[in-house]
């Protein structure tokens, strides 16, 4: 027993994801895997919940359709400009990465909040999976204002999901791949397909009625009761910020370290376009024919029988896993003696616990908005030490350089940058923009002065 037990933890510990060092070439991936991993990670849960919420805030259907297609627009420049020629560049994960700017006593705190982040996103898609499992038990679905579980049902249901996401993030990048590139084109199909089943129900019958629809029964401008109204600028924001800490905050440098060219980053537009677009207007169409019911499971139930509620449980794997997959990589970081396995399976814990609140589901806008707040100024650190900081005669990678436990002029760049945004007098979703700048002209500026007071020491002041 206690010898296939070791051979079982042997084969776990073999699953390794270059968590320390550059990815080598001939582990390099092609497109087809990127594209699959975009668009079934972007055609997903969150989908179900935003489209719905986008109703909810009383967005209009013009606003919706020219600031998805605007939003997104700025999302994959964001990941083809700022995250991917970094990513190819260096072949390292993110959090290895920033270790080498920040140094390990920075990075501790950054990768705890980090993980954290991730396993509460990881943790809504999980609950947006126990929606649809839970149909055939007549499980009582959450509602918008619910902010613990509800039923005994519901904390049995996500507790089995959660256990076969963890196992399937455990498995690694190509595993997730894979699983995605063959679950993506299914997966948009059904949720067109939903769409359109519905649409006779709400009045379209023909091309020319969906317009006239759209603005009188789905976009109608007119928010839900106890929800704040959404113009064209929170839609353009919150679909350019959706995903902000994956590629201004750089998180996917962990995923595109893998691609071959840096111009795999514009492959985000599958997911950008498929999910973040078609998927949230899609999702949008089924909470109208739902009369306003916001619960994934039971609104693609409604558009497609089986086949939706399927795809909600499959949307919410293929969202959960390389989310959990990123923050294992994360902890990995502060956790040197343990496998990736091994921390990944915490993660997984963390993740399923944090899933029994269905409040990260039904509250997901405010907490995509905040969490890629919190961790937008790393991403801003890591672009300003590798593209400024040598433009001005200044070292890249100085925590390493010097083996410094602790850069304070990452620290500052950090805390000061969300000490700030959160008192400029915007509301979430604008202030990462702004952030962005502070947190790059605090870096860049306390940088010079630190390494410049270095520079004069070694000299006696003669530089």
């Amino acid at each position: 027993m206690a010898q296939n037990k070791k051979a079982f933890t042997k084969r776990l510990d073999a699953l390794y994801e270059f968590d320390r060092e550059p990815v080598k070439e001939k582990n390099l991936q092609g497109p087809g895997n990127f594209i699959g991993l975009y668009a079934s990670e972007h055609v997903a849960g969150t989908e179900f919940v935003i489209g719905p919420l986008f109703v909810a805030h009383g967005v209009t259907a013009t606003d919706l359709f020219l600031g998805l297609f605007l939003g997104n627009l700025l999302a994959v420049l964001s990941w083809a400009f700022i995250c991917a020629p970094i990513a190819v560049k260096s072949r390292l994960n993110m959090y290895w990465h920033a270790r080498k700017i920040a140094g390990p006593g920075v990075i501790f705190f950054y990768n705890i909040v980090n993980a954290l982040m991730f396993c509460f996103l990881a943790g809504a898609m999980i609950s947006v999976s126990a929606t649809a499992v839970g149909l055939p038990f007549d499980m009582t679905m959450p509602t918008l204002n619910d902010m613990y579980p509800n039923s005994l049902q519901w904390v049995i249901v996500v507790f089995l999901v959660g256990s076969v996401v963890t196992v399937l993030a455990i498995l690694g990048f190509e595993k997730i791949s894979y699983f995605g590139k063959v679950a993506a084109p299914w997966m948009f199909l059904v949720f067109v397909a939903a769409a359109v089943a519905v649409l006779p129900k709400l009045g379209v019958h023909s091309p020319g009625d969906f317009w006239r629809v759209a603005n009188e029964k789905i976009w109608t401008g007119i928010p839900m009761e106890g929800q704040s109204q959404f113009t064209i600028w929170h839609v353009i924001f919150f679909s350019w910020f959706a995903n902000l800490a994956m590629h201004i905050g750089m998180a996917d440098m962990t995923l595109l370290r893998y691609a071959r060219k840096w111009s795999y980053g514009f492959l985000s537009a599958f997911g950008m376009y498929l999910g973040h677009y078609v998927a949230w207007v899609a999702s949008g169409i089924l909470c109208a024919a739902a009369l306003g019911k916001v619960a994934p499971g039971p609104i693609a139930f409604l558009g497609a029988g089986a086949a939706g509620a399927m795809c909600v449980i499959i949307a919410g794997w293929t969202t959960s896993n390389p989310t959990i997959y990123r923050a294992g990589l994360a902890m990995q970081t502060i956790t040197p003696n343990w496998s990736r396995w091994k921390v990944t399976l915490a993660v997984g814990v963390i993740t399923t616990i944090a899933a029994f609140f269905p409040a990260l589901m039904m509250k997901l806008l405010d907490f995509v908005a905040l969490y890629g707040l919190l961790l937008m100024p790393m991403g801003a650190i890591i672009f300003a030490d590798y593209w400024i900081l040598p433009k001005l005669g200044l070292q890249r990678n100085f925590a390493s350089l010097k083996n410094l436990l602790f850069s304070w002029p990452a620290a500052m760049a950090w805390l000061v940058t969300l000490i700030l945004a959160f008192v400029i007098p915007l509301e979430i979703y604008f202030k990462a923009l702004p952030g962005w700048f502070i947190s790059v002209i605090i870096f860049v500026s306390t940088s010079y002065i630190q390494q410049r007071r270095g520079r004069t020491k070694l000299t006696g002041g003669d530089i």
